[in-house]
């Protein structure tokens, strides 16, 4: 077991999917941990996930991503509650359909809605730690996406992967000009985990489910629950060295 007891780590959305299986995992690790959630209506998720851990080592934080005013204060809220964070996890995002055949409207929104929630809102974040960490180094783990090497085989993704690529260039920057200082930056690229999200998209498929199912490697979707273990290793700063690596979690269906 990773021992995070000495560790404060904010977590963004962590009322759900990856977060939720993060958090408890985190929670499992002994750290302390600052969960963000959107707003009141998903705090219960966030609760539930930690609802084994002490009082005193847990709180919630709401800030809606596509308000900066609102990530500046999960910051400063954040770090006021104990000091400092010592971790950084970037896992909230969100997907907007939108392709080249929608109209306008829908086109522009999903760019703008994911552009502000997956890559300006996260950036904020990581400019306020790399600024809090100068001098005493931390950990940044940011969650991007297959999508964001390769493209989605759904063209209605098309500004998804390109908002997962843009923060993962502007996390492997960190890494390169930072790492003298100790500030260590690792990315996680998730195949098809066990998410609502995922099951949504699995849902507007041909077959469905199961022909998704059918073109992965193992014949299995990623537990949620393996990339929380991960993020607990990275937070321990156990492989420095790793720093700047993208690390492939989608059991070999796609290898580089």
């Amino acid at each position: 077991m990773i021992d995070l007891s000495q560790k404060t780590v904010l977590l963004t959305g962590a009322s759900s999917g990856i977060g939720a299986a993060t958090a408890r995992v985190l929670a499992d690790s002994g750290a302390y941990i600052i969960a963000h959630h959107r707003n009141d209506h998903d705090r219960e998720g966030a609760e539930k996930a930690l609802a084994g851990l002490d009082p005193s080592r847990r709180i919630f934080v709401a800030a809606d991503f596509g308000n900066l005013a609102e990530v500046e204060q999960l910051w400063r809220t954040a770090t006021a509650w104990r000091g400092g964070i010592n971790a950084l996890v970037l896992n909230a995002a969100t997907l907007v359909w939108g392709g080249v055949d929608d109209d306008d409207a829908t086109w522009d929104r999903s760019w703008t809605e994911q552009f502000a929630i997956n890559v300006l809102a996260p950036a904020r974040l990581m400019r306020a730690a790399v600024r809090e960490w100068r001098g005493s180094g931390g950990v940044l783990v940011t969650l991007a996406s297959w999508n964001a090497q390769r493209g989605s085989t759904n063209p209605d993704q098309i500004a998804y992967a390109a908002s997962k690529a843009a923060i993962k260039a502007a996390a492997q920057t960190i890494a390169r000009g930072y790492a003298r200082e100790n500030i260590l930056s690792y990315l996680i690229a998730p195949g098809i985990v066990r998410t609502k999200m995922s099951e949504d998209f699995a849902a507007l498929q041909p077959g469905g489910e199961a022909s998704v199912t059918a073109s992965l490697a193992m014949g299995e979707w990623v537990p949620p629950s393996e990339i929380g273990e991960l993020i607990a290793f990275l937070v321990s700063g156990k492989a420095r060295h790793l720093s700047g690596a993208t690390l492939d979690m989608n059991g070999a269906t796609y290898v580089r």
